[in-house]
């Protein structure tokens, strides 16, 4: 009963304790933290001259490392083993762009002769075909374009291609030098970066960066055994078909591999277009057909067998991977989008596994013992 005279207290309830109010705390979190991440990928798109190179030494580093690893166990010091390595890489990617540029100089005449040809071709298609189009109204449309490539905005864009290609040049530069000390002093860069960890999250840290290396360094030397797979098998096609540019096209087949999904069929379509324009419809055909079969073989058992395991991505993951780094980055995102989110799904997969793998405590002590004697060396 109450009493006369005794003001009665009812406990107070907060706003924030029931079930709404928890909901907006875990909402205005979730808020903050897709802040913080959106803050992080715009600094990092804001310094993408140094962020590019990093991630591009890295991922070149963990598929190269094991080259840098064996000559090391062959008794050359670190420095000395690294510089071999690349110097054998570079004058390989020297010699094929040397290689490359003089295909196109050696059969750009007769590319340029076909390609007027077929232009040729085209307007009397145009003006006597179905279309009935008038020679007047191709010579407008001949000098809008004309007029469109020397308009201001596409010279903006030619001075804005020049500065591009000093920044690609810097970040080349600033690369291979990231690329070096990774190489050879990836061990203590990586144990730096654990300092201030405790014993249970350095144990931790130290499995993901196991793991990563292992994926990103079978992820390249994946792509690349199937990229020298389409390239070989293309290659050998456009040679037996007589289509110019051979080589050229050929790598260039070998560098879109290195765009998961796409990159494989945008080459194969621009060998096409060329085969179309010097040799004819055949032709194309041919290369269409031959590019179809390898795009096939590559995505049902190729892929599947040498990548796959290395990734453990789902194609829809990829796909959004591709779009998301290209959204943000351009093409070279799109070439990074994919190992970067392989690393991602491996920090996500082993945060929380055994710490007791004794499978991989070896390793990481046997490359410990290999950076010790080639410092002490």
């Amino acid at each position: 009963m109450e009493q006369p005279g005794v003001q009665q207290t009812r406990p107070s309830r907060s706003l924030w304790a029931d079930s709404f109010g928890r909901t907006a705390v875990r909402s205005a979190q979730s808020l903050i933290v897709l802040t913080l991440a959106g803050c992080v990928v715009y600094a990092l798109v804001q310094l993408k001259l140094v962020v590019i190179p990093v991630l591009v030494a890295t991922i070149v580093a963990a598929a190269v490392s094991p080259v840098v690893t064996f000559l090391k166990r062959k008794g050359l010091p670190a420095a000395l083993a690294t510089w071999a390595a690349m110097i054998t890489g570079l004058g390989t990617l020297g010699l094929t762009l040397w290689l490359v540029w003089r295909n196109i100089r050696d059969e750009s005449e007769q590319l340029v002769a076909s390609a007027t040809e077929g232009l040729d071709e085209l307007q009397t298609f145009l003006t006597d075909g179905p279309l009935g189009l008038s020679d007047a109204q191709i010579t407008e449309a001949r000098e809008s374009a004309q007029d469109l490539l020397g308009s201001e905005s596409v010279q903006n864009g030619a001075l804005a291609g020049a500065t591009a290609a000093a920044e690609v040049l810097t970040g080349l530069l600033l690369g291979a030098v990231i690329l070096f000390f990774l190489l050879k002093d990836g061990r203590r860069i990586f144990e730096f970066f654990l300092r201030p960890l405790d014993a249970r999250h350095e144990k931790r840290a130290e499995r993901i960066g196991l793991h990563s290396v292992r994926v990103l360094g079978g992820y390249v030397r994946g792509t690349a055994l199937v990229a020298l797979v389409d390239t070989v098998v293309i290659g050998a096609a456009l040679l037996i078909l007589g289509v110019p540019l051979a080589l050229s096209l050929a790598t260039i087949v070998f560098l879109g591999a290195f765009v998961p999904l796409i990159g494989a069929t945008v080459a194969g379509i621009l060998a096409a277009l060329v085969a179309l324009v010097a040799n004819g419809p055949v032709t194309a055909l041919i290369v269409i057909v031959v590019v179809i079969a390898v795009n096939q073989l590559e995505g049902d058992f190729l892929a599947p067998v040498v990548i796959g395991k290395a990734l453990s991505l789902h194609p829809l993951v990829i796909l959004l991977a591709l779009t998301v780094g290209t959204i943000l980055a351009g093409i070279v995102g799109a070439l990074l989008s994919v190992p970067i989110a392989a690393v991602g799904w491996t920090i996500v997969t082993e945060w929380n596994a055994s710490n007791q793998e004794s499978d991989d405590v070896p390793a990481i002590d046997e490359q410990h013992d290999l950076d010790d004697d080639s410092v002490t060396a």
